[in-house]
């Protein structure tokens, strides 16, 4: 089984998140030895998510926002508009790495983009995700491994109404402090082509792929099965 050298980046834009978590189950159950590796970057309407593990008592006041129960790990989290969201499809088995490998390299590439931006950042060994200096949370994780491949992955926080984590405890922390990039920065904020440009070259340099390219249409195609 051969290792590939290119990562493929897709750019979905807004989109709601039950047609693209579907589509990344699709590809997962129909990839074979020769699908290519590939990085979804997407903007999501606003959407509560509770993972496989999660507890009921962590969500406190969804209100008008959806609950979606899914198959990643993790407890719940929010995904919503001014946060970029980058799902990770790839094959373990064919990278020759583990989960927690993969983890511990995107972590890494989000750290090494928010330095990048003059905000110094940390993972976490109790918790997965990035936090900043006074320990809130800038960026969520979580994944799930089906057939040696792996989908979902991460969010960072770049613009976000922020009170809307106070409706749930975050990936299950009570009083856990939620920020994002606007807070941490006093200048320009970087867009979200430009946070998927640092952060889709960041993670093919450290998985060790030799080019990150970027597929033609920005849109889910048919065959992902996307309705």
């Amino acid at each position: 089984m051969s290792r590939p050298d290119t990562l493929w980046l897709r750019k979905l834009g807004r989109q709601s998140y039950q047609p693209v978590w579907r589509a990344m189950q699709h590809y997962t159950d129909v990839r074979d030895a020769q699908s290519p590796d590939e990085l979804w970057f997407v903007e999501h309407d606003p959407v509560f998510t509770q993972g496989q593990a999660g507890k009921a008592e962590h969500i406190l006041m969804p209100g008008d926002i959806p609950v979606v129960q899914v198959d990643r790990g993790g407890q719940v989290t929010y995904h919503g508009p001014g946060q970029l969201v980058g799902y990770v499809l790839v094959d373990l088995r064919r990278l020759g790495m583990g989960i927690r490998e993969l983890v511990t390299a995107i972590e890494n590439s989000i750290v090494a983009v928010l330095a990048q931006l003059g905000i110094p950042a940390h993972p976490r060994p109790d918790a997965p995700g990035v936090y900043v200096e006074n320990g809130a949370k800038i960026a969520q994780l979580g994944l799930r491994v089906r057939r040696g491949s792996t989908f979902h992955g991460l969010s960072l926080n770049i613009d976000m109404d922020l009170s809307v984590f106070q409706r749930i405890n975050p990936c299950g922390h009570q009083g856990m402090e939620v920020t994002d990039i606007r807070h941490q920065r006093d200048v320009e904020l970087p867009s979200q082509d430009e946070l998927t440009r640092m952060l889709s070259a960041e993670l093919a340099s450290v998985l060790d792929y030799l080019h990150c390219r970027e597929v033609s249409e920005h849109c889910l195609p048919d065959t992902l099965g996307v309705s």
